[in-house]
Protein backbone atom coordinates (compact mmCIF):
# COMPACT_ATOMS: atom_id res chain seq x y z
CA UNK A 1 0.00 0.00 0.00
CA UNK A 2 1.25 3.52 -1.06
CA UNK A 3 2.30 5.81 1.88
CA UNK A 4 -0.27 8.76 2.72
CA UNK A 5 2.19 11.46 2.59
CA UNK A 6 5.37 12.76 0.84
CA UNK A 7 7.89 15.08 1.88
CA UNK A 8 9.42 16.57 -1.12
CA UNK A 9 12.10 19.10 -1.62
CA UNK A 10 12.73 20.98 -5.15
CA UNK A 11 15.97 22.59 -5.48
CA UNK A 12 15.76 25.47 -7.72
CA UNK A 13 19.65 25.83 -8.25
CA UNK A 14 22.13 27.03 -10.69
CA UNK A 15 24.79 24.73 -11.69
CA UNK A 16 28.29 25.60 -12.73
CA UNK A 17 28.86 25.06 -16.57
CA UNK A 18 30.75 22.50 -17.29
CA UNK A 19 31.59 21.82 -13.38
CA UNK A 20 30.98 18.06 -12.99
CA UNK A 21 33.11 18.06 -8.95
CA UNK A 22 31.05 21.34 -7.64
CA UNK A 23 27.91 20.51 -8.59
CA UNK A 24 27.80 17.23 -7.34
CA UNK A 25 29.28 18.82 -4.26
CA UNK A 26 25.99 20.90 -4.20
CA UNK A 27 24.00 18.05 -4.90
CA UNK A 28 25.63 16.12 -2.13
CA UNK A 29 25.20 19.19 0.46
CA UNK A 30 21.62 20.24 -0.66
CA UNK A 31 20.33 16.12 -0.33
CA UNK A 32 22.00 15.74 2.97
CA UNK A 33 20.50 19.00 4.62
CA UNK A 34 17.35 17.81 3.02
CA UNK A 35 17.39 14.58 5.00
CA UNK A 36 18.71 15.45 7.89
CA UNK A 37 15.25 17.75 7.80
CA UNK A 38 13.02 15.19 7.15
CA UNK A 39 12.47 15.34 3.58
CA UNK A 40 12.08 12.38 2.03
CA UNK A 41 12.24 13.05 -1.76
CA UNK A 42 14.96 15.93 -3.10
CA UNK A 43 14.36 16.87 -7.03
CA UNK A 44 17.34 18.85 -8.70
CA UNK A 45 16.74 20.50 -12.09
CA UNK A 46 17.44 18.94 -15.65
CA UNK A 47 21.42 18.60 -16.30
CA UNK A 48 21.46 19.52 -12.55
CA UNK A 49 25.20 18.48 -12.72
CA UNK A 50 26.55 19.92 -15.81
CA UNK A 51 24.55 23.07 -16.65
CA UNK A 52 22.84 23.76 -19.86
CA UNK A 53 24.74 24.75 -22.78
CA UNK A 54 27.88 22.41 -23.02
CA UNK A 55 28.43 21.80 -26.59
CA UNK A 56 31.45 20.65 -26.99
CA UNK A 57 32.15 19.78 -23.84
CA UNK A 58 29.36 16.95 -23.82
CA UNK A 59 31.42 13.96 -23.73
CA UNK A 60 33.84 15.69 -21.06
CA UNK A 61 31.30 16.02 -18.35
CA UNK A 62 29.36 12.81 -19.47
CA UNK A 63 29.30 10.24 -16.58
CA UNK A 64 28.81 6.48 -16.72
CA UNK A 65 26.49 4.18 -14.74
CA UNK A 66 29.16 2.80 -12.69
CA UNK A 67 31.18 6.11 -12.43
CA UNK A 68 32.63 7.21 -8.54
CA UNK A 69 30.54 10.38 -8.92
CA UNK A 70 27.46 8.20 -9.89
CA UNK A 71 28.18 5.56 -6.48
CA UNK A 72 28.52 8.94 -4.11
CA UNK A 73 24.76 9.50 -5.37
CA UNK A 74 23.85 6.02 -5.26
CA UNK A 75 25.58 5.86 -1.38
CA UNK A 76 23.20 8.62 0.08
CA UNK A 77 20.26 7.28 -1.54
CA UNK A 78 19.77 5.28 1.16
CA UNK A 79 19.00 8.94 3.18
CA UNK A 80 16.75 10.29 0.80
CA UNK A 81 14.98 9.37 -2.45
CA UNK A 82 16.15 11.80 -4.82
CA UNK A 83 16.42 13.12 -8.58
CA UNK A 84 18.51 14.67 -10.56
CA UNK A 85 20.01 15.18 -14.27
CA UNK A 86 23.16 14.72 -15.99
CA UNK A 87 24.84 13.88 -19.40
CA UNK A 88 25.06 10.01 -19.45
CA UNK A 89 27.35 7.81 -21.63
CA UNK A 90 25.83 4.79 -22.35
CA UNK A 91 27.86 1.07 -22.80
CA UNK A 92 27.28 1.97 -26.62
CA UNK A 93 29.27 5.40 -26.46
CA UNK A 94 25.75 6.85 -26.88
CA UNK A 95 25.53 10.42 -25.18
CA UNK A 96 22.06 11.00 -23.73
CA UNK A 97 20.48 13.85 -21.58
CA UNK A 98 19.22 11.69 -18.86
CA UNK A 99 17.81 12.13 -15.62
CA UNK A 100 18.17 9.23 -12.75
CA UNK A 101 16.14 8.37 -9.63
CA UNK A 102 17.99 6.59 -6.85
CA UNK A 103 16.87 5.12 -3.58
CA UNK A 104 18.12 2.58 -1.43
CA UNK A 105 21.44 2.68 -2.68
CA UNK A 106 20.03 1.77 -6.14
CA UNK A 107 19.50 3.22 -9.10
CA UNK A 108 15.27 2.90 -9.34
CA UNK A 109 14.64 4.10 -12.67
CA UNK A 110 16.50 6.07 -15.62
CA UNK A 111 15.23 8.32 -18.00
CA UNK A 112 16.93 9.42 -21.17
CA UNK A 113 14.74 12.94 -22.81
CA UNK A 114 12.66 11.72 -25.45
CA UNK A 115 12.25 14.73 -27.06
CA UNK A 116 15.78 17.14 -27.95
CA UNK A 117 14.51 20.82 -29.03
CA UNK A 118 16.32 21.51 -32.09
CA UNK A 119 14.93 24.65 -33.21
CA UNK A 120 15.45 28.72 -32.05
CA UNK A 121 18.49 28.66 -29.54
CA UNK A 122 18.20 25.01 -29.12
CA UNK A 123 20.60 22.49 -30.63
CA UNK A 124 20.41 19.31 -28.17
CA UNK A 125 19.96 17.24 -31.24
CA UNK A 126 23.08 17.52 -32.39
CA UNK A 127 24.81 16.87 -28.94
CA UNK A 128 22.46 14.26 -27.69
CA UNK A 129 21.31 10.65 -28.55
CA UNK A 130 17.09 10.75 -28.11
CA UNK A 131 15.61 7.87 -25.65
CA UNK A 132 13.36 5.54 -26.69
CA UNK A 133 11.31 4.31 -23.75
CA UNK A 134 8.70 5.63 -21.64
CA UNK A 135 8.02 3.64 -18.57
CA UNK A 136 6.40 4.56 -14.77
CA UNK A 137 7.96 2.76 -12.26
CA UNK A 138 7.21 2.55 -8.52
CA UNK A 139 7.84 4.50 -5.42
CA UNK A 140 6.55 4.13 -1.62
CA UNK A 141 4.31 6.78 -3.05
CA UNK A 142 2.42 5.34 -6.07
CA UNK A 143 3.71 5.23 -9.50
CA UNK A 144 5.81 7.86 -11.37
CA UNK A 145 6.72 9.05 -14.05
CA UNK A 146 9.80 11.10 -14.86
CA UNK A 147 10.04 13.24 -17.83
CA UNK A 148 12.61 16.20 -19.13
CA UNK A 149 11.72 19.74 -20.21
CA UNK A 150 10.64 18.98 -23.86
CA UNK A 151 9.26 15.96 -23.11
CA UNK A 152 6.24 18.06 -21.14
CA UNK A 153 5.48 19.61 -24.48
CA UNK A 154 4.25 16.32 -25.69
CA UNK A 155 0.69 15.14 -23.99
CA UNK A 156 1.40 11.65 -25.61
CA UNK A 157 3.65 11.39 -22.56
CA UNK A 158 2.11 12.03 -19.75
CA UNK A 159 -1.11 9.87 -21.23
CA UNK A 160 1.11 6.97 -21.49
CA UNK A 161 2.40 7.58 -17.92
CA UNK A 162 -1.29 7.56 -16.97
CA UNK A 163 -1.98 4.51 -18.54
CA UNK A 164 0.63 2.82 -16.87
CA UNK A 165 -0.83 4.21 -13.15
CA UNK A 166 1.07 7.36 -12.60
CA UNK A 167 0.11 8.85 -9.24
CA UNK A 168 3.17 11.27 -9.34
CA UNK A 169 4.62 13.32 -12.38
CA UNK A 170 8.26 14.02 -12.31
CA UNK A 171 9.28 17.05 -14.39
CA UNK A 172 13.08 18.59 -14.51
CA UNK A 173 14.05 21.12 -16.70
CA UNK A 174 16.42 23.72 -17.59
CA UNK A 175 14.28 26.67 -19.36
CA UNK A 176 15.45 29.58 -20.29
CA UNK A 177 13.09 32.69 -19.83
CA UNK A 178 11.93 33.42 -23.79
CA UNK A 179 8.73 34.64 -25.51
CA UNK A 180 7.72 37.30 -23.82
CA UNK A 181 5.81 39.75 -26.48
CA UNK A 182 2.97 42.31 -25.39
CA UNK A 183 0.01 40.51 -24.75
CA UNK A 184 1.26 37.11 -25.02
CA UNK A 185 2.10 34.87 -22.23
CA UNK A 186 5.32 34.23 -21.06
CA UNK A 187 7.52 30.45 -21.30
CA UNK A 188 6.13 30.43 -17.36
CA UNK A 189 2.50 31.33 -17.61
CA UNK A 190 2.88 28.48 -20.21
CA UNK A 191 4.38 25.91 -18.03
CA UNK A 192 1.31 26.91 -15.49
CA UNK A 193 -1.60 26.46 -17.79
CA UNK A 194 0.21 23.32 -19.36
CA UNK A 195 1.47 21.69 -15.88
CA UNK A 196 -2.21 22.56 -14.41
CA UNK A 197 -4.05 20.71 -17.44
CA UNK A 198 -1.88 17.29 -16.54
CA UNK A 199 -2.46 17.22 -12.68
CA UNK A 200 -6.17 18.39 -13.87
CA UNK A 201 -6.30 15.48 -16.31
CA UNK A 202 -4.43 12.88 -15.53
CA UNK A 203 -5.46 12.86 -11.87
CA UNK A 204 -1.79 12.73 -10.45
CA UNK A 205 0.38 15.33 -8.77
CA UNK A 206 3.13 16.68 -10.57
CA UNK A 207 6.62 18.32 -9.36
CA UNK A 208 8.24 20.59 -11.85
CA UNK A 209 12.13 21.78 -10.76
CA UNK A 210 13.43 24.43 -13.22
CA UNK A 211 16.65 26.10 -12.69
CA UNK A 212 18.05 29.47 -12.90
CA UNK A 213 21.20 31.75 -13.04
CA UNK A 214 22.88 32.18 -16.40
CA UNK A 215 24.75 31.14 -18.96
CA UNK A 216 26.10 33.00 -22.20
CA UNK A 217 23.53 36.08 -22.00
CA UNK A 218 20.51 33.28 -21.11
CA UNK A 219 18.38 33.25 -18.03
CA UNK A 220 16.77 30.05 -16.79
CA UNK A 221 13.86 31.31 -14.74
CA UNK A 222 13.16 28.68 -12.02
CA UNK A 223 9.64 29.15 -11.02
CA UNK A 224 9.73 25.10 -9.91
CA UNK A 225 6.31 24.15 -8.28
CA UNK A 226 3.83 21.26 -6.89
CA UNK A 227 0.27 20.92 -8.05
CA UNK A 228 -2.59 18.94 -6.75
CA UNK A 229 -5.22 17.69 -8.72
CA UNK A 230 -7.32 18.69 -6.06
CA UNK A 231 -6.31 22.06 -5.35
CA UNK A 232 -3.83 23.02 -8.17
CA UNK A 233 -1.04 25.02 -7.51
CA UNK A 234 -0.24 23.87 -3.58
CA UNK A 235 3.37 26.14 -4.01
CA UNK A 236 5.58 27.99 -5.85
CA UNK A 237 9.35 28.80 -6.08
CA UNK A 238 10.09 32.55 -6.92
CA UNK A 239 11.53 32.90 -10.53
CA UNK A 240 15.35 33.49 -11.16
CA UNK A 241 16.49 33.28 -7.23
CA UNK A 242 18.17 30.11 -6.14
CA UNK A 243 16.22 28.19 -3.47
CA UNK A 244 14.15 25.11 -2.46
CA UNK A 245 10.59 24.72 -2.49
CA UNK A 246 9.25 22.32 0.18
CA UNK A 247 6.05 20.37 -0.16
CA UNK A 248 3.96 18.17 1.48
CA UNK A 249 1.86 15.65 -0.91
CA UNK A 250 -1.56 14.09 0.03
CA UNK A 251 -2.22 10.87 -1.17
CA UNK A 252 -6.08 11.47 -0.45
CA UNK A 253 -6.33 14.13 -2.96
CA UNK A 254 -5.35 11.93 -5.39
CA UNK A 255 -8.65 9.75 -4.04
CA UNK A 256 -10.96 12.81 -3.85
CA UNK A 257 -10.39 13.82 -7.18
CA UNK A 258 -10.84 10.53 -8.98
CA UNK A 259 -14.00 9.89 -7.33
CA UNK A 260 -15.54 13.34 -7.82
CA UNK A 261 -14.80 12.96 -11.71
CA UNK A 262 -13.85 9.77 -12.96
CA UNK A 263 -11.82 10.85 -15.59
CA UNK A 264 -9.27 7.93 -15.83
CA UNK A 265 -11.84 5.31 -14.90
CA UNK A 266 -13.88 6.03 -17.79
CA UNK A 267 -11.01 6.51 -20.79
CA UNK A 268 -11.14 4.61 -23.39
CA UNK A 269 -7.10 4.09 -24.27
CA UNK A 270 -8.78 1.19 -27.13
CA UNK A 271 -10.64 3.89 -29.39
CA UNK A 272 -6.91 6.01 -29.60
CA UNK A 273 -5.13 2.38 -30.26
CA UNK A 274 -7.66 1.66 -33.09
CA UNK A 275 -7.15 5.37 -34.46
CA UNK A 276 -3.46 4.82 -34.86
CA UNK A 277 -3.23 1.33 -36.34
CA UNK A 278 -5.89 2.90 -38.84
CA UNK A 279 -3.52 6.01 -39.54
CA UNK A 280 -0.78 3.86 -39.62
CA UNK A 281 -2.57 1.38 -42.47
CA UNK A 282 -3.48 4.95 -44.46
Amino acid sequence: MAVTTCQARLVQLAPRLGAVAANLHRHLEAAERAASEGVELVVFPELSLTGYFLRDLVPEVALRLDSAHFAELLDLSRKIHLVFGFVEESDAFELHCSAAYLAEGELKHLHRKLYLPTYGMFDEARYFSAGSCLQSFPTPWGPAGLVICEDLWHPSVPYVLSRQGMDLLIGIAASPFRGVEPGGPDIGQSYELMLGAYAELFQCHVLFCNRVGCEDGISFWGGSRAISPLEGEIAVAPVFDETHLDVVLERSHLRRARFATPLLADERPELLRRALEKMSHE
